[in-house]
């Protein structure tokens, strides 16, 4: 666990440091996107008060590689000390990935790399790193809403505040938040591809007052072009299947198509009993 150390102590506080820069920045009663090349973009919302819960958090997204298309972005001593950070912490995620896919796929009982075939050499990969400030009244906000990840596996690391929650048995449990540990949550594509044996999970984030709270969500998914679809050593007579195949570009048109509303996207996908 060297490495995760060494991207805690060096990351974690450049991330922060930066993320705060940010927020000071930000009219606090606004929501804004701010566009950047391609592969980067800042997200900012937090408003307070009202009658509907709001969101309360600040985030940016970007590749995992290029890495040099993000780092020239930030403050100069910001981005040399992330760049470097992340591009370790990068490979060893990947690496982290590929061994709980074949876990999962020995788990299915089918070929140790199967899952790693289907999605090929030229994953889709994303950051996002979070940023939850202090919020002065919790109960009317959330930091993320209620929702499941798209992709096929996700690897969190959160600072020692805790604020990441998953519904277990129709109640919201909080997920401690255990210091050199990861979070890893089952994605969409999962569910889809071990024909619903394994389940995407529901969770969300909250806010408190007592301090921030950074977090950083690794995305591990399927290229536009990949099909996806109940492996055909997961069907049979009593396990016939359950998602018709798609173009993963299908599923993320579907997707935002939904935006605004409590997305179901997997549910377009299903077949008829």
């Amino acid at each position: 666990m060297g490495f995760l150390n060494r991207f805690a102590t060096k990351w974690f506080q450049q991330l922060l440091t930066f993320l705060i820069c940010l927020q000071r920045k930000e009219n606090s009663s606004t929501q804004q996107i701010i566009p950047r090349p391609q592969n980067f973009t800042i997200i900012t919302s937090k408003v307070e008060g009202g009658e509907k819960v709001k969101m309360w958090s600040e985030c940016f997204s970007h590749s995992w590689y290029p890495i040099e298309d993000l780092t020239h972005l930030l403050p100069q001593e910001i981005g040399i000390q992330y760049g470097e950070a992340f591009s370790e912490y990068a490979r060893e995620i990947g690496s982290l990935v590929r061994r709980v896919l074949g876990l999962i796929s020995t788990g299915l009982g089918i070929e140790e790399d199967c899952l790693v075939k289907i999605l090929g050499d030229e994953p889709r990969l994303r950051a996002q790193a979070n940023f939850y400030p202090p919020c002065p009244d919790p109960e009317l906000t959330l930091g993320l809403p209620v929702h499941t990840d798209v992709n096929v596996l996700t690897v969190i690391l959160q600072s020692q505040v805790s604020g990441l929650q998953v519904i277990k048995d129709g109640k919201w449990i909080a997920v401690p938040a255990i210091p050199n540990a990861f979070v890893i949550n089952l994605g969409d594509q999962i569910q889809v591809l071990s024909n619903g044996r394994f389940r995407s999970v529901h969770h969300r984030a909250v806010t408190n007052k007592l301090g921030p709270r950074v977090s950083m969500a690794m995305f591990y998914g399927p290229n536009l072009e990949t099909i996806i679809g109940p492996i055909e050593e997961l069907i049979d007579d009593e396990h016939p299947p359950r998602y018709t195949s798609y173009r993963f570009s299908e599923f993320l048109e579907e997707f935002y198509k939904q935006e605004g509303s409590r997305r179901m996207v997997k549910e377009v996908f299903e077949l008829p009993n």
